[in-house]
């Protein structure tokens, strides 16, 4: 059931993806790209604090 919402869920956004031009995309990849390395950064040195 998982996979079924993920397949769904993937092809939402790429349907979105495809309507929205360029530079809106590549805006919206770079945030969500440096939010994820945030995130990674912060769980690592929580890692090594505790």
């Amino acid at each position: 059931m998982s996979l079924v919402v993920l397949l769904v869920g993937m092809g939402v956004l790429m349907g979105a993806a495809a309507h929205t031009s360029l530079t809106v995309f590549t805006v919206a990849a770079c945030a969500i790209g440096l939010w994820l390395v945030g995130f990674a950064v912060r769980e690592r040195a929580g890692r090594h604090r505790g």
